[in-house]
């Protein structure tokens, strides 16, 4: 009988997370809910399991444009009314006009 090699040692839940959250890895699976034939509910599943570098590596950074998970930035300086474009002071007088019409 031939003798299997065999890795000697241990190793730690830290080892393995460290391992996985370095290269990454990928759960897909289809759960599909059928009767008769008639296929009545279809649940695909895709997950990835990385670190933030990785997942910006392979281009997933999704979670730095999603406005429910970022910060907004601080507002923009308001223009002084002599250099604002005359388009936009144009823009806002019919509003005001009808503004005006709702209160009186």
């Amino acid at each position: 009988m031939e003798k299997m090699p065999t890795v000697s040692g241990t190793t730690s839940l830290v080892d393995i997370l460290d391992r996985v959250l370095d290269k990454g890895l990928v759960i897909a699976g289809d759960v599909r809910v059928s009767l008769a034939n008639v296929e009545l509910l279809t649940i695909r599943i895709r997950l990835l399991v990385c670190s933030v570098d990785k997942a910006e590596q392979i281009g997933l950074n999704w979670w730095k444009y999603d406005p429910h998970l970022t910060l907004p930035g601080p507002p923009a300086p308001a223009l002084p009314q002599a250099t604002r474009p005359r388009g936009i002071a144009r823009a806002s007088r019919p509003a005001r006009a009808a503004k005006r019409k709702r209160r009186g």
